[in-house]
């Protein structure tokens, strides 16, 4: 439990991505099959999951550490 606590953001990153990648693939996408990423709807799923998690992870709180000098 202790990890989804520390890890809420990026679990809710990644499927927000995904549905992003999805949405792009489905109304801008490519449909001359040149573009690598949005051609493809499992590629831009996996792509925008990803993408998901870094910009979640952004918005995490740094933890506090104690400089202790010896």
């Amino acid at each position: 439990m202790d990890f989804i606590k520390k890890h809420i953001l990026k679990i809710i990153g990644i499927p927000v991505g995904m549905l992003g990648g999805y949405l792009y693939y489905y109304f801008i996408g490519c449909s001359s099959g040149t573009c690598p990423i949005t051609s493809n709807p499992y590629i831009s799923v996996i792509y925008g999951g990803l993408m998901g998690y870094l910009v979640f992870d952004m918005f995490k709180k740094k933890e506090k550490t104690t400089n202790e000098q010896l």
